[in-house]
């Protein structure tokens, strides 16, 4: 009886441990996440400002665009919001960001000692992907022409410099998702 008690109370301090180590890596998966979207959608942002420009479009797609900021701060409000700590938030070249966290909760008591003040430790890569390309338009077009977008879901984005009140959103020109 004692030896199946015993086994219990180790499956219950694995399970405790394994649930940590999820929250862990739901913290950092938000985190990473929260930092690549904020940067979309500042990419997002340069390009709606620079529509008129299509000079500089490619520059944005490929994440060099003037202004935009570190998105760390983001990861650090995801991670609070996950019950753990940034350790470290450092981007992957212009299109991304890995951010590692400690849980702030501990393991917790178990029969395993030294385990009661451990937390549990995780990482995330998030990556921003452009979504449209386009043609630069050749020196017979008229001044005031926008090039065509042509985006990944078929989605054709033709511009009209006189009307622009359709344009695409964040999500439309660029997708964020985890890094395998």
């Amino acid at each position: 009886m004692a030896g199946l008690l015993f086994l219990a109370f180790a499956y219950l301090a694995v399970g405790q441990a394994a649930a940590n180590r999820n929250g862990a890596q739901t913290a950092a998966d938000a985190a990473a996440l929260a930092a690549a979207q904020d940067t979309r959608d500042q990419l997002a942002g340069e390009w709606v400002e620079n529509v008129l420009d299509p000079t500089v479009w490619q520059r944005i797609f490929d994440g060099d665009a003037e202004g935009i900021v570190d998105s760390c701060w983001r990861a650090y409000e995801l991670a609070e919001q996950n019950d753990a700590s940034v350790d470290g938030c450092d981007p992957d070249g212009l299109l991304g960001y890995t951010v590692a966290v400690t849980t702030n909760k501990s393991v917790g008591d178990s029969i395993v000692p030294g385990t009661e003040g451990m937390r549990s430790i995780a990482s995330a890569s998030a990556v921003i992907e452009p979504l449209c390309t386009f043609e630069p338009l050749g020196e017979d077009a008229e001044e005031d022409e926008l090039p065509q977008l042509n985006c990944e879901d078929d989605s054709i984005w033709t511009l009209d410099p006189e009307d622009l009140t359709d344009l695409p959103e964040p999500q439309d020109l660029f997708d964020v998702h985890l890094a395998d």
